[in-house]
């Protein structure tokens, strides 16, 4: 018979120990004191605020509970259903404690973390819980999922925080119920739980009474030296964003010079994470003369700056200064995410301007088509949208916590359960990793700007329209591009869904290359040729429908890299080479060494009440 596990024979606590328990014990006592004085003097000077629902999520619940009313029987099937599953779980459990093999009941999904430890299977205690949980949350999901009567919007918002329900009662989420937060706490006679309240405290305390999940060292990393490390020069900056000029590391370089543009959701250096990953490396190696887009972390005073501003001195600013530094009169473009959203609406104005200086573009899980924005969409509803610009009105921008918040939401058990139990319940300290030091790396938006985009982009779906968004007098056609694309997304994307791309894809004029990547919206796009993971698929034909693209589409090994590489090179004119490009040899100067200013300034290392020192 299977028992529940038994703490392991250990000597008593050393003279040491106690000094750290001793330790442990004085700065929760200073930070809880800390903690408590902020909260009463922040709400004698500003008061209780009123809980909100911003999302609809009151409303969408009730929607669903006057559906359950008006159709019981679906309900009681559901609960009849599901105690039968009980009845077969408490047999399943028996035969296991008398150690009958059986099969589960219930098995995680594949790439599912939290029951990885042996005794969610091994032990008949931890695994009944297991099972019960997986067991319960398939028949909750079920019962709300696909219910007649209740709007898409409505039903995806029901699906989606049923979702984030179900994750925050797993067992794997409770320190009596998670094996090895119980064995932890046993070997350390309870340390852990109490580093863990520590660990909490100094994220409460970093967030100004906000709960800041920490989920790296920050102070593992540093721009320049372990991360962005890629030599290059600040050689054109505004208000909006600095232009880097990457050091070449051939003798000669394509004629055509490389920009990309970045979303401005995040910092520009998730492409330029680490050497070995680092796509800007890699092209500057292959020989291409790479410029990117460092965009501002705003405050308040840019929060006049529209969407039209990003184009006049975003991308068309950059795009003027890459033809002065490089003497050129066609430029590669790419654009990442948003980056990519604003890049074809470059190329639509360019057009309606007949100005031919993008010879090429690449769309990285770029959205242009926002008809199904995935996930995404249960945030972004007129209630929603007011409710935000209303937010964003006071203070002049989006807190990037807020962006960064959401969309940790999509992938919860991940980014944000793990670590509750890393860090809260063992007492660990997040492990650095240079991924989710860039994640925790967030940026503010300005109020005007990302009121237009969710405005123009999601709710109304303007891109796609011939004439649907004017900036700067001209009309907005994106049927109206021409110029040969490349567009790579990901499978997995839970940020710009494929099939949605896949769409986008369709709208513009001239000769288009789609190709669907393996892995997600960071995975699939920063993937080296040298790690070989994932693959990709092509298809030489465009069909109307995304799953016919997939199903006639080729698999291919590697990296698309590789591919789009060749594709950049089989332009007309595609391969012409000239000396390497120097930063500083052009007509204009260096301003500082990369990554600069506008990268280097990291909102979580605020005081969060400064909403006036990001560089303007």
């Amino acid at each position: 018979m299977t028992q529940a596990p038994k703490s392991v024979e250990s000597p008593a606590a050393s003279p040491a120990d106690l000094a750290n328990v001793a330790n442990i014990y004085a700065e929760v006592a200073q930070r809880s004191a800390r903690l408590l004085t902020r909260y009463l003097d922040r709400h004698a000077r500003h008061g209780v605020s009123a809980a909100s629902d911003d999302v609809g999520v009151a409303k969408a619940f009730m929607d669903l509970s006057a559906h359950f009313l008006a159709h019981p029987f679906k309900l009681a099937q559901t609960q009849m259903n599901m105690m039968w599953d009980y009845v077969s779980l408490w047999q399943h459990t028996s035969l296991k404690m008398l150690g009958v093999p059986v099969s589960p009941l219930a098995t995680p999904d594949k790439g599912d973390k939290r029951f990885a430890h042996a005794d969610w299977e091994n032990n008949a205690l931890f695994d009944f819980m297991k099972q019960s949980y997986l067991l319960s949350a398939r028949h909750v999901h079920a019962a709300v999922s696909d219910l007649e009567g209740l709007d898409p919007l409505t039903q995806n918002k029901v699906n989606f925080f049923t979702r984030q329900y179900l994750n925050a009662l797993s067992p794997s989420n409770f320190a009596l119920s998670n094996p090895e937060v119980f064995r932890e706490t046993l070997n350390t006679r309870g340390e852990n739980l109490l580093r863990g309240f520590n660990n909490l405290l100094h994220d409460l305390e970093a967030g100004d009474g906000t709960l800041r999940i920490r989920m790296t060292d920050t102070q593992a990393f540093e721009l320049g030296r372990n991360v962005a490390t890629t030599p290059g020069k600040v050689v054109f900056q505004n208000e909006l964003m600095q232009l880097i000029q990457y050091t070449p590391t051939t003798p000669s370089q394509y004629k055509r010079p490389l920009l990309i543009v970045p979303p401005w959701i995040n910092k520009y250096y998730i492409l330029d994470l680490r050497e070995k990953n680092s796509l800007v490396k890699w092209a500057t190696d292959q020989g291409h003369s790479v410029f990117i887009m460092s965009w501002v972390n705003p405050d308040a005073r840019l929060a006049h700056k529209t969407f039209e501003d990003y184009l006049r001195e975003g991308t068309l600013a950059a795009l003027d200064a890459v033809c002065q530094i490089s003497g050129e009169k066609e430029v590669n473009a790419a654009g990442y995410c948003l980056g990519g959203t604003l890049l074809m609406t470059t190329l639509a104005y360019l057009a309606a301007t007949r100005d031919r200086r993008i010879a090429s573009a690449t769309f990285f899980t770029s959205l242009v088509d926002f008809s199904d924005p995935g996930e995404l969409g249960v945030f972004v509803d007129e209630a929603s949208v007011s409710a935000l610009e209303k937010k964003m009105a006071e203070r002049g921008f989006l807190e990037g916590s807020e962006m960064a918040g959401t969309f940790n939401l999509l992938r919860a058990n991940d980014l944000i359960w793990s670590f509750v139990v890393n860090n809260y319940l063992m007492g660990k300290d997040p492990f650095p990793f240079d991924l989710l030091y860039w994640n925790s790396d967030s940026t503010r938006m300005p109020y005007a700007m990302h009121s237009f985009y969710l405005r123009k982009m999601y709710l109304e779906n303007a891109l796609r329209k011939a004439g649907g968004i004017t900036l700067a007098g001209v009309k907005i056609d994106v049927a109206k591009v021409k110029v040969p694309c490349y567009f790579i997304s990901t499978i997995e994307d839970h940020i710009a869904p494929w099939k949605t791309t896949y769409a986008g894809a369709l709208l513009p004029r001239g000769p288009v290359r789609f190709v669907l990547g393996g892995s997600g919206h960071i995975a699939g796009i920063v993937n080296p040729p040298a790690a070989n993971k994932y693959g990709y698929w092509t298809n030489e034909s465009l069909p109307a429908l995304a799953d016919d693209f997939l199903a006639a589409a080729t698999a291919h090994d590697g990296s698309w890299w590789t591919d789009w590489h060749q594709w950049l090179l089989a332009l007309p004119a595609g391969n012409a080479q000239v000396p390497a490009r120097v930063p500083g040899s052009g007509p204009l100067p260096v301003i500082e060494d990369a990554p600069g200013a506008f990268a280097r300034f990291r909102l979580d290392l605020q005081r969060p009440v400064a909403h006036d020192s990001a560089p303007a």
